[in-house]
């Protein structure tokens, strides 16, 4: 099984130039607890999770203020790059290897330079349990 059988293609992307608050709503509204972050021509610069932001607030607000933060602070301020990909023809077993090593929940799936999808361990994990792989 590929990677492009597993993947998710309907993603919620955010761009570099939104606040943190803009990308928090994003996320809550999409139920996803990660997300591609793109540049103004949409290329793939960098991640965005649910850790990044809670490991932000955790360092930036002790003692300080998280509405600042949240309203002042740019996703590319503090977004993780490089994004770790995989090609869509890329086996499984070898992203559920990336994300072990990598230490990562995702991958975001690039062909070219365009970004077509994600594949989360948790999509591996289904695959798994319905019999699949």
């Amino acid at each position: 099984m590929i990677v492009a059988d597993l993947m998710v293609r309907d993603l919620t992307v955010v761009n570099q130039d939104v606040t943190i608050q803009e990308a928090v709503v994003q996320l809550a509204d999409a139920q996803v607890h990660g997300a591609p972050v793109v540049n103004r021509r949409g290329r793939l610069v960098g991640a965005l999770s649910s850790s990044d932001i809670v490991q932000t607030t955790a360092e930036r607000t002790s003692g300080g203020d998280a509405d600042e933060l949240f309203d002042d602070t740019l996703v590319r301020d503090i977004m993780t790059t490089p994004p770790k990909t995989i090609a869509p023809t890329e086996d499984v077993r070898v992203a559920a290897k990336q994300m072990l090593q990598l230490d990562v929940h995702r991958l975001f799936v690039v062909e070219g330079e365009s970004l077509v999808g994600v594949i989360a361990q948790s999509d591996i994990v289904h695959a798994v349990a319905d019999g699949k792989i």
